[in-house]
């Protein structure tokens, strides 16, 4: 897998909370811009210090539903769940693979060895 992207994410200080608008007379053209916007990092990430986000490039993972372009959201600092989609580390290469056993950071699959980079915890997905 090719990584075009890794960065990590910061956190800002304020959530969005939709108000209700208090006027007086005729109402503004303009009251929705009032309202504050939605920051998707407040809402997605749960662990600032530790989350990253990489952009895939081809079609190696379609069968995850994963594909080209697409953004993964990856958080170092969760622990492995049976099932969860997770960035490895194999031959020095990162590919994607979903959980079946764990081992603390080391993961065992068919005398494969694995080490845990990150979880996976949203796919955001272009669009067509």
């Amino acid at each position: 897998m090719k990584l075009s992207t890794i960065a990590k994410l910061k956190r800002t200080q304020r959530r969005h909370k939709p108000g209700i608008a208090e006027q007086t007379g005729f109402p503004s053209p303009a009251t929705h811009y009032l309202e504050p916007t939605i920051d998707l990092h407040q809402e997605l990430i749960t662990n600032a210090d530790a989350t990253f986000y990489v952009r895939v490039q081809g079609d190696a993972y379609t069968s995850f539903r994963i594909y080209h372009d697409d953004v993964l959201i990856i958080d170092k600092s969760l622990s492995p769940v049976a099932g969860a989609l997770a960035l490895v580390v194999k031959e020095n290469a990162f590919q994607i693979i979903r959980i079946p056993v764990t081992t603390g950071t080391a993961l065992q699959t068919d005398f494969e060895s694995y080490v845990l980079w990150g979880i996976i915890t949203y796919i955001i997905n272009k669009a067509s």
